[in-house]
């Protein structure tokens, strides 16, 4: 068994972390950069997937870190969402696009994974001086 001990720890953060730095560099190119509204989106959810994951765990509350990585999964869901549009409008390739739905599916996965075992092991949760770990 692994022990979770920070936020940096969570499988699922690291995707997260992969995938703003995707979303940050894809939407830096040319006209993608112009398209104010869609960038800015498109950031805000990759950062949202991550802040939220860490802010969950931090919580210290085993019931309201499952409530954050629901709401990081439903931006998951958002950022893959507007990678369409992203595509549709030729702001990025066809290989580019793939490897983005691709890493934003990843993520929802370990997302769903990581609540579905947090929902079924309630007793793999402990603080120790003010530190949240997770048996998984």
């Amino acid at each position: 068994m692994t022990t979770i001990v920070r936020f940096e720890d969570i499988e699922a953060w690291q995707t997260a972390r992969e995938l703003t730095k995707m979303v940050y560099l894809l939407s830096a190119k040319e006209r993608f950069a112009k398209d104010f509204g869609l960038r800015d989106q498109m950031r805000r959810a990759a950062v949202s997937i991550m802040s939220n994951i860490a802010e969950g765990f931090e919580n210290q509350s085993r019931l309201q870190f499952i409530r954050f990585l629901g709401i990081a999964k439903g931006s998951a869901g958002e950022l893959r969402s507007q990678a369409y549009v992203a595509f549709d409008l030729t702001y990025i390739t066809s290989e580019e696009y793939k490897e983005l739905l691709a890493l934003t599916e990843r993520n929802s996965r370990q997302l769903a994974r990581f609540i579905s075992y947090l929902k079924n092991h309630p007793q793999n949760h402990q603080i120790h001086e003010g530190l949240t770990e997770y048996e998984v």
